[in-house]
């Protein structure tokens, strides 16, 4: 019997409940034991625990846009009041005892022990052997998703890749260089991909594909400047025949129209008082406006786009609209305070209960990682990279850039800078970007932001030093 991927409860396999230790990676279930591990119907369920996983705070529930966004110049915190922590984020001043970073931290290693689980105890499962090596290649590809954003925010972190059934063994792990987190990265990305089917039925819609898992090792490669590497992965996407740019934009984000052509993977919310519907109608309404924005219940005046980001898109784009607001009317009165659109359901079923996706990988993103990566390998005056750019650029109604507009390779490096920031906004991409590209600092502080260097990664949990003081140390310049 087939299950859907969005499943309405959180089973066990260690992602239910928390137990306090190091990594949080002791059993925390009664099912994750021996006993229960049996048939392929488990193992099922093993495998959708993985992906309930990715809608926890910790991940992206709201952990990656508070790091993705609300710490670039696309959104900010407004109002002190929308939480303590996301204002420290926003301000450069997180503390070592920041609950969203111990948040993320957490669910993303509960989230690796899910995947963890299935890939040790699947072996000796009696199943389909076929449907074995994908259900492997589904919590594989999940994995490296998990570790591409700690290694990206933290820097190095623990290396686990085995299911911890004593408390004790989670002490013996302490962090590892990021080049070896990224070599298990490439190394799982890489297996899944060949393992991965193109598509799936209507009853699986929604689980990772080779797409996705080629996709994602595309952005591994380009956050390694392997350009080459980066720029043949993206080609694969493209050649596969399985995706393309929608005609309208706004379709992309139209809760009638999730797991479209052009979406290689994303989050998998389900509204209707299951408790998997996405809450990001009542995080991103401002503050103050009642239900006028969020439908029901108050908006909490989380990631408000910036005026900065707001000048930034071209007289006559298309996507501004469908991203983000100004402001809303209350009554008769026009109040001033922007907020984005790209995530609300006007037909929310209750508070933080909305039928929206959140997308993780866009087909118009792998364009331009390979338009960026093919500019990295060597400029050409109106090659394939500016056909790429273009591509996107004509979706959003603007004018095609030429060599004459941007002469030189730095001059397009710029332009596809530019063009991510508002083609992939409010997707939890530009922090991500001006940290690879090594822009931040000079990004943000041209702006007016106060930022240290050492604040480009941010601090390891203080708990988790406190539980384990002799293997895991803090960042530096962290107190």
């Amino acid at each position: 019997m087939k299950t859907r991927l969005i499943i309405y409860i959180m089973v066990g396999m260690g992602i239910a409940a928390c137990k306090t230790g190091f990594l949080d990676l002791a059993p925390i279930s009664e099912t994750n034991n021996a006993n229960y591990y049996k048939t392929q119907e488990d193992m099922l369920n093993a495998v959708n625990a993985a992906y309930v996983s990715l809608r926890h705070n910790g991940e992206y529930g709201q952990a990656l846009y508070a790091v993705g966004e609300v710490a670039s110049d696309n959104t900010e915190i407004l109002d002190a009041q929308s939480g303590i922590d996301i204002t420290q984020i926003d301000d450069f001043t997180t503390l070592t005892n920041n609950g969203i970073v111990s948040t993320m931290w957490n669910a993303h290693y509960q989230g690796i022990l899910a995947c963890n689980v299935v890939i040790d105890r699947i072996g000796n499962v009696t199943m389909d052997e076929a449907l074995k090596s994908r259900y492997v290649a589904e919590v594989k590809f999940l994995r490296a998703l998990q570790y591409f954003n700690l290694v990206r925010t933290f820097g190095d972190v623990p290396l686990v890749t085995k299911e911890i059934t004593d408390v004790q063994e989670g002490y013996d792990y302490d962090r590892k260089p990021i080049a070896d987190i990224y070599n298990q990265i490439i190394v799982d990305l890489s297996e899944a991909e060949v393992a991965l089917p193109a598509t799936y039925g209507n009853a699986d819609v929604g689980r990772a594909t080779f797409g996705a898992a080629k996709g994602l090792l595309a952005k591994v490669y380009l956050t390694l400047q392997q350009w080459e590497e980066s720029a043949a992965k993206a080609q694969e996407v493209i050649t596969s025949g399985q995706y393309e740019l929608l005609n309208n934009y706004a379709d992309i984000f139209d809760i009638g129209n999730k797991n479209h052509k052009e979406s290689l993977f994303e989050i998998q919310y389900k509204k209707g008082g299951f408790g998997a519907g996405s809450p990001f109608n009542n995080r991103f309404a401002p503050r103050g406006s009642g239900s006028i924005v969020s439908v029901i219940g108050a908006g909490q005046g989380q990631n408000q786009p910036t005026a900065d980001m707001s000048s930034s898109y071209e007289p006559n784009d298309g996507r501004k609209e469908v991203s983000m607001a100004e402001g809303y009317m209350d009554g008769g009165t026009f109040v001033p305070v922007r907020y984005i659109k790209k995530y609300l359901d006007p037909n929310l079923f209750a508070v933080s209960d909305a039928d929206n996706n959140w997308p993780i990988l866009r087909y118009a993103d792998v364009l331009l990682m390979r338009a960026e990566a093919l500019n990295e390998t060597g400029y050409v005056a109106d090659g394939e990279a500016f056909d790429l750019l273009n591509d996107i650029r004509g979706r959003a109604g603007l004018e095609p850039k030429s060599s004459g507009d941007l002469p030189g390779q730095a001059s397009f490096r710029l332009a596809i800078e530019q063009e991510r920031r508002i083609e992939l906004a409010f997707e939890n991409h530009r922090w991500f970007d001006l940290i690879r590209t090594g822009r931040a600092l000079d990004v943000l502080q041209a702006k007016g932001e106060s930022i240290e260097p050492y604040r480009l990664v941010f601090p390891i949990p203080q708990n988790q030093i406190d539980i384990n003081p002799n293997v895991l140390k803090q960042n530096p310049g962290y107190q």
